[in-house]
Parts: C-alpha cells; structure tokens; sequence
C-alpha cells in the first residue's frame, strides 16, 4: 500500500519561498512517474509540476522560472520549491506518485500567500 503525507505548507508574504515535502511510503520505485498538483479554492485540480519515469520535468507555465521540484530517492521523498511566491499560488498543494495504473495522492498541504 502506497501513502504519501506532504509537509511544509504555511502561510507566506508574495515574494517569500516554502519548500514542500512529500513522504512516500510503501512499493515505490525511482522510475515511478510523480508530481506536485494544486487546487485553489473554487477552481480545478491542476498540474504544477510532474516527473515522468524517463526523468523528464515540465512545469506549469503559471510556476516555471519559480518552482523546482526534485527527488530523494533514498529517503523516498519528494519537493517542491518554490520562490517568488504570488497570491495566485495560494491552493492546497498535492503530491502524487503512480504506481502501475493507478495513481496515488497526499492529503494536501495549504499553502498561503498574502499580498
């Protein structure tokens, strides 16, 4: 069984940073296609930031320059840093690894930024 618990979330002023933390616990594997995913209140789910088996990275165009994600392999953690932050980044914030077909998430993290 695969669990996730993300940690690091907070409340910020824009222009400050947070580094989110993802803990994975259960058959995880480095090759293992993962990312970073956020909800702002009232809007969808939406793609921050993934990972895919091969290493490749692509980030929303709405983070990059600003957010860098990367992986722990021995400590089977994931991160999401992120600098210059803006108000707009404010949502729960994600982590999510996929096993096989199916996909699995954290709890989610708040993330708050003021302006």
């Amino acid at each position: 069984q695969v669990q996730l618990v993300e940690s690091g979330g907070g409340l910020v002023q824009a222009g400050g940073s947070l580094r989110l933390s993802c803990a994975a616990s259960g058959s995880i594997f480095s090759g293992n296609p993962w990312g970073w995913y956020r909800q702002a209140p009232g809007k969808s789910r939406e793609l921050a930031a993934v990972c895919s088996s091969g290493g490749v990275i692509v980030y929303a165009d709405s983070v990059k320059g600003r957010f860098t994600i990367s992986r722990d392999n021995y400590e089977n953690t994931v991160y999401l840093e992120m600098n210059n932050l803006k108000p707009d980044d404010t949502a729960v914030y994600y982590c999510a690894i996929m096993v096989g077909s199916t996909t699995h998430w954290g709890q989610g993290t708040q993330v708050t930024v003021s302006s």
